[in-house]
């Protein structure tokens, strides 16, 4: 099996968008206009949730009216979240045909669809013509690359002079191995982090200028405690709307792996804001 096979089937269910119809007719949401809070338990797929994507777009500085290509889109979470906050039209690509399919749906019920799209294609070879946006977007993607210089490159390409790069992403820590499974990959096989400096030296290599760049570990480490806490007292039944929804019941587990790592520092958290001078 292909590395790209391998992390889409990871990702893929084709039956996704009939189990979120039943989810949301379960938590009570199977009518009317649904909202970015509203869908963020279910749609923000990287540590920390909505956020990290309220975070990161304050500090991208985002236009009304700009053009924004979120990489890895997911759900189209932080896509919808973007149109419906800042006026802006979103393009969406993601390696899995199940999470494309789900994004428009949600787009719909979302009355976003004017502002948002997807389709299916790899990161690392944009169908994008070049100085086409004024904002490149990816969050919790690029774990799942190899090859960096080509990602990076590829963002560089597709942006407009002045563009930004808005990054929030996972990156290795400063001790040992991860353990697995991870949300982004239940082995090492397509496992590609790497450390805060080799990120910072391969985006420089490709041209861009850093705006910002903060870690996000500590935040990322309180959140986890945060949830591990309200599980711990919840006497009720688990909430109709989760990742576990796209992901299977051993999504659990990948999270709560993730959040280990991140206290062992085997793993850790970075927010970035780059420019294409």
């Amino acid at each position: 099996m292909s590395e790209i096979v391998e992390i889409a089937d990871h990702y893929g269910r084709c039956d996704l968008t009939e189990r979120l119809k039943t989810a949301l007719a379960a938590a009570g949401l199977g009518e009317g206009r649904l909202s970015p809070v509203e869908l963020a338990p279910l749609d923000q797929f990287h540590s920390r949730g909505l956020a990290a994507t309220i975070d990161l777009a304050a500090a991208a500085g985002i236009e009304p009216g700009a053009e924004v290509l979120d990489i890895g889109s997911g759900l189209g979470g932080p896509s919808r979240y973007l149109a419906a906050n800042f006026g802006c039209h979103v393009r969406g690509i993601d390696l899995s045909p199940a999470f494309v399919e789900a994004a428009i749906f949600l787009a719909e019920r979302s009355r976003l669809a004017d502002k948002v799209a997807y389709q299916c294609a790899d990161a690392l070879d944009l169908p994008y013509a070049a100085n086409s946006f004024d904002i490149a977007w990816t969050q919790h993607v690029a774990m799942n690359i190899a090859d960096r210089d080509r990602l990076y490159a590829e963002a560089f390409r597709v942006l407009r002079g002045g563009g930004r790069l808005a990054i929030f992403d996972v990156v290795a820590g400063a001790t040992g191995p991860l353990h697995f499974p991870v949300p982004w990959s239940r082995g090492p096989e397509t496992s590609f982090l790497v450390t805060p400096a080799a990120m910072r030296e391969v985006l420089g290599r490709q041209g861009f200028r850093v705006v910002s760049w903060t870690d996000r570990t500590e935040a990322g480490i309180a959140w986890f405690a945060e949830r591990q806490k309200a599980q711990a007292q919840s006497t009720g039944a688990a909430s109709a709307l989760g990742l576990h929804i796209a992901m299977g019941p051993d999504f659990s587990m990948m999270s709560a792996n993730l959040g280990r790592n991140l206290r062992e520092w085997r793993a850790a958290l970075v927010e970035a804001i780059l420019e294409r001078p």
